[in-house]
């Protein structure tokens, strides 16, 4: 009976990451899928503008889909208490849209510390993009989905506040973006010493940093939509590194991961650069709000692969026995996924175009 060669051999680890990407896998063709424009393409837009320290005024756009609104008409912006109609409420409608303007009056503070939330947005297909612009020129803005359907405005002046909402937000984009960490995960994979997947990582990062500077700040522009899609490619690529690596041979990721991550770093930072655009940054504090966000994607990423290395530590710790095919699950559930990202995310390109 011969012995299968040692680089044949799947790494003990790998059949319980594979498993777990291929469970992720099945529920994902199992769930049901929402409509494809109802995130995208047809938002609700809550846009408030101060004239004065406790007057603003509203608009509330509800955007039609053939006859019927995609959002619930019963959807409707939540004010704070202390918030009240100046006047009567204007409504205007458009084969489009339906719009809604009026002014509000909000106590001595005005909205400074306040929270908007957006009732019925928890049962509702579309997100929604909220805008407020200060009488001082401050501008917040964020997206609004039935995950997260209020918005905290920062209390005046407090930079502190601002700098912790921006490194929240750049956790949450990392750690609910699957297909960033997806990416990692491959690097982490296919890099097996140490130090060179450090070395990796600190490429991947340092080029991500530069492009979502560069397009935050608007000195690149590129299409969000065909950059999802080459991400979706990158990760796809991995996946047939792994391969590679499971039939003994030594990829252009094993042999030359920093400039891997480096080249496809620069991609993923304008994806982060999509998220960070959608929501906006505060024009007073642009630097701490870019640099904060940043520092946030970095922290995910490092507490994501942190759990990786921990969970191969233990399972080489544990030593389990695995069948030899399953080491093959694990560039077999990466590639189908990332193959459905491409597919689905070139569709909607074309659907967009």
């Amino acid at each position: 009976m011969h012995s299968i060669p040692r680089a044949l051999r799947p790494a003990p680890w790998l059949p319980f990451l594979s498993g777990c990407l291929t469970l992720f896998l099945a529920l994902l063709f199992w769930l049901p899928t929402p409509p494809a424009h109802a995130h995208a393409l047809q938002p609700a837009y809550l846009n408030i503008l101060q004239r004065s320290g406790n007057q603003y005024e509203v608009s509330w756009k509800v955007p039609f889909a053939g006859e019927s609104a995609v959002a619930p008409l019963s959807e409707e912006p939540e004010f704070p208490e202390q918030c009240a109609d100046v006047a009567s409420r204007a409504v205007y409608q458009s084969p489009a849209a339906l719009l809604k303007r009026w002014t509000i009056r909000c106590g001595e503070a005005g909205l400074y510390g306040q929270t908007i939330n957006i009732k019925g947005l928890e049962a509702a297909l579309n997100d929604v993009l909220f805008r407020l612009e200060t009488a001082d020129g401050e501008t917040y803005s964020a997206v609004l989905r039935a995950t997260n359907p209020s918005y905290a405005i920062p209390a005046k002046g407090s930079r502190p506040e601002i700098a912790w909402s921006y490194l929240k937000l750049g956790i949450g984009h990392i750690l609910s973006g699957y297909d960033h960490l997806l990416f990692v995960l491959g690097l982490v994979l296919i890099v097996r010493n140490r130090w060179l997947l450090f070395k990796t990582i600190t490429a991947f990062t340092i080029a991500h940093s530069i492009t979502l500077g560069a397009a935050t700040l608007g000195f690149v522009h590129v299409s969000q939509t065909p950059t999802e899609a080459v991400i979706a490619l990158s990760i796809l690529f991995l996946a047939a590194e792994l391969a590679h690596g499971r039939r003994g041979e030594s990829g252009l990721t094993e042999r030359y991961p920093w400039l891997v991550a480096l080249t496809f770093g620069l991609l993923h930072g304008l994806g982060f650069a999509g998220a960070l655009t959608a929501v906006g940054l505060p024009q007073a504090d642009i630097p701490l709000a870019l640099l904060l966000f940043n520092v946030g994607v970095e922290t995910g990423q490092a507490m994501f692969v942190c759990v990786v290395l921990t969970i191969i530590a233990l399972l080489q710790r544990a030593r389990p026995q695995w069948p030899d095919w399953s080491g093959w699950l694990t560039p077999y559930a990466i590639g189908s996924l990332a193959a459905f990202w491409c597919i689905e995310r070139v569709a909607a390109f074309w659907l967009v175009g």
